[in-house]
């Protein structure tokens, strides 16, 4: 049987507002008031929208829903949605309550500047009832809005909102049709890289999970996911910090190969500590995956096995980058939205050969451009060494650069590391001028390393 046709914007907008059943708010801070602006424009508005605010003075919006929180920031999204639904609960719980679901909407949104300087995101949250009377379901969306201009992201903001409104009363039967839902016809427009959700209408789903989805799916380039305290999104996290990035498959969840994980990780974070030595801030490292299998010919991992390797790294106190992209260049490029400052890649020579052998049969450069793509003014990697029996096991069998080594106590490190001409010289070189830098042998590091 062939799927319903999707409806546009329109389409949803005007289903609502025919929908006698569904009444709220909208208060939108930021972009202008795209998302009720649909409901004004189709027709039938007076069936669904109660009240439309757009609190733009500071002072306004501070007399409104508190002082004190960021204007863009989820404490004051959350202090948005709570004034707005305890305000249409009091003026027309009495009246509608018996026989309307009510739902408020909310955003809070820097859209791009005149000057085009800053980095446009917003959070947009939606608070709703399934039956009238019933208890209320929150979700919170953090988004990174990707359109060039300002008018476009208005637009892009208004087609979302109707999305998420929509979404929430036809289309909760799983989070593929809800987030498929709310992306559709801005998935290219809009990143989500945050979800959190409350109330009986989400009491199956599991913020992990709904997070590793966001990145699965391509609706977000990168999710955090933090061993202590609550996920937020990438960009509070890296925003002007210091950041040491492992990447890795960590497909081994034994104690043996977590001991090696944390021990490469904690070793490059001392090595910023020494390279920053001054008051710079304490930097801050992650295990890194990916939502992609290793090669373009590998199938992308299950989302259940992805979910199992973040929490063992998770169980052992690391803290998890989960990006959609493999390439280590595309993490540059994520990384560097929020911080200008040191960012070190930390990995093990097995994967640094996997950097060399990749075709990047994507870029119009191939290798090249990736490395020129990768090695941003402010990143350079750590390459850590490993012993001989493990770089045997993990070396590519199609590898064709012809690599050779010389090994210390049975060790090997990245300036023992060569390769045949005309490669060599491009490896050479990234050594020489300090874009790789080749970590010690434990053994160099000391009897407890």
């Amino acid at each position: 049987m062939a799927e319903p046709a999707k409806l546009d914007t329109h389409q949803k907008a005007l289903d609502l507002n025919l929908d006698l059943t569904k009444f709220g708010s909208f208060a939108e801070i930021g972009a202008g008031q795209e998302v009720v602006r649909w409901f004004l424009v189709v027709g039938g508005a007076s069936g669904t929208v109660a009240k439309s605010i757009s609190a733009y003075d500071k002072e306004v919006s501070d007399d409104l829903y508190g002082a004190g929180a960021r204007y863009v920031s989820k404490e004051r999204l959350q202090a948005m949605l709570d004034s707005e639904w305890t305000q249409l609960l009091n003026q027309l719980g009495k009246i509608r309550g018996a026989q309307t679901c009510f739902f408020s909407f909310v955003d809070t949104v820097a859209a791009r500047n005149f000057a085009g300087t800053n980095d446009p995101h917003g959070w947009v949250g939606l608070r709703f009832q399934q039956q009238p009377g019933a208890p209320p379901n929150d979700i919170i969306l953090h988004i990174n809005m990707r359109d060039r201009s300002n008018v476009m992201e208005q637009e892009a903001i208004g087609i979302l909102g109707v999305n998420l409104i929509y979404a929430a009363f036809r289309q909760l039967q799983s989070k593929e049709s809800f987030f498929g839902g709310v992306a559709q016809d801005v998935e290219n427009r809009i990143e989500t890289d945050y979800v959190e959700v409350r109330g009986p209408a989400f009491e199956s789903w599991e913020q992990r999970t709904l997070l590793a989805f966001l990145v699965s799916s391509g609706l977000a380039e990168a999710a955090y996911f933090p061993s202590s305290g609550s996920p937020m999104p990438p960009t509070d996290i890296l925003y002007k910090k210091a950041v040491v990035l492992a990447p890795g498959r960590f497909e081994h969840v034994d104690q043996a190969h977590s001991e090696i994980h944390e021990r490469l990780l904690a070793s490059a974070i001392e090595e910023l500590r020494r390279e920053l030595a001054g008051p710079k801030s304490e930097p801050i490292g992650f295990f890194c995956l990916s939502a992609m299998g290793l090669t373009p010919e590998e199938s992308p991992p299950p989302l259940a096995d992805l979910l199992q390797r973040i929490e063992a790294l998770l169980a052992r106190g690391g803290n998890v980058l989960l990006f959609r992209q493999r390439e280590l260049y595309s993490m540059t490029d994520l990384v560097n939205r929020y911080t200008k400052e040191h960012v070190r890649f930390v990995v093990g020579l097995s994967l640094l050969v996997r950097v060399y052998e990749d075709r990047y049969s994507g870029l119009d450069g191939r290798l090249l451009e990736a490395l020129a793509r990768l090695f941003a003014q402010n990143v350079r990697i750590y390459a850590y060494p490993m012993t001989v029996k493990d770089f045997r096991a993990t070396l590519p069998e199609t590898t064709a650069l012809g690599w050779e080594w010389t090994e210390t106590n049975g060790w090997i490190s990245a300036d023992s590391l060569r390769m045949a001409p005309p490669m060599g010289y491009l490896y050479a070189y990234t050594l020489a001028s300090k874009f790789l830098i080749s970590m010690p042998t434990p053994a160099a590091l000391g009897a407890d390393a």
